[in-house]
């Protein structure tokens, strides 16, 4: 598991605005689930995987800068489409007293919408060389059915030629036409899931689990292969792993806004994984990462500060 990979992150950047406490001013960013993992992975194995993110974006100035930053973090952008017809997604973030977060999004007209898809149909031929691709539910959720349908199909057949998949449920209700259909695509994604980094939130609200141990239990009748149970404070557990309970998860020592802390945590855990380190070593490098982020303002948290 141990030797470089060219790791694969699909989906959707979006132009972030980061409001101060009294709401008045923001800050502007550029960050997305899927983004974001793929920047804090670069940030732990500089020079070690080759990181790209892959996307469609317009062809105005906020995608032009947006790119630019993607590449100043050292994740490629090469496999990133341009539309001339679209804008990218916008969103803003609020948070309360305790870092809690609230989200307003204008993406329904994204240029990320119109990922893979060509005149003819669709075309999955960007991911074409990559050993590992990770998305989310996000990235299947913004995607026309027809084109989901289709890259899950093309997951399956990059698996049996040996590629690794990775995902992440990040459940978001507003994205879907309906539960049954998130349902019914996140549940393929988690039978053909080689590294499972699913939030116990995100399952519960999805799937009705009545706790974490009932999650648990269902992630691993999927058949994933290795992963995290991502539980917040309470710390990660393995997924068709074995505990170690020499590890020590210690909470974050203070919590400002917990933007990106999964995607922090995937980050982190594939960086360290695909590296060689064991499950337990993985679990803690992405329980450490998000710590740090969730206290700092923002998805991708400045590199001086970043720890």
């Amino acid at each position: 598991m141990g030797q470089a990979r060219r790791v694969a992150c699909i989906g959707e950047a979006m132009v972030e605005l980061s409001m101060d406490t009294a709401g008045q001013t923001a800050r502007i960013g550029y960050a997305g689930d899927t983004l974001n993992t793929a920047i804090y992975m670069a940030r732990e194995c500089p020079g070690v995987h080759d990181i790209a993110f892959v996307s469609t974006v317009g062809t105005d100035r906020f995608s032009g800068d947006m790119l630019a930053f993607i590449e100043s973090e050292g994740v490629s952008t090469a496999a990133v489409a341009r539309d001339d017809t679209r804008l990218p997604g916008l969103y803003a973030i609020s948070t309360d007293a305790n870092g809690e977060r609230s989200f307003s999004y204008w993406r329904e007209n994204s240029a990320a919408r119109t990922l893979f898809q060509t005149a003819g149909g669709r075309d999955f031929s960007a991911l074409d060389g990559f050993d590992v691709v990770y998305l989310s539910a996000i990235t299947l959720a913004i995607l026309p059915l027809s084109i989901r349908s289709g890259l899950l199909d093309w997951i399956s057949g990059f698996r049996k030629r040996g590629g690794l998949f990775a995902f992440d449920s990040n459940f978001r209700p507003r994205l879907w036409d309906s539960v049954e259909a998130a349902r019914q695509a996140v549940s393929q994604a988690w039978r053909n899931c080689d590294i499972g980094l699913p939030s116990v939130d995100d399952e519960m609200a999805l799937f009705g689990d009545k706790d974490a141990s009932s999650a648990l239990a269902r992630l691993e009748a999927y058949g994933i292969g290795i992963g995290a149970l991502k539980r917040g404070a309470d710390g990660p557990v393995p997924i068709n792993g074995e505990a170690d309970p020499a590890l020590c998860f210690d909470p974050a020592q203070k919590v400002v806004d917990t933007t990106a802390a999964g995607d922090s945590f995937n980050g982190a855990f594939l960086a360290a994984y695909l590296a060689g380190n064991s499950l337990g070593e993985a679990m803690l490098a992405g329980h450490n990462r998000a710590a740090k982020v969730i206290g700092i303002r923002g998805a991708i948290v400045p590199r001086q500060e970043s720890g």
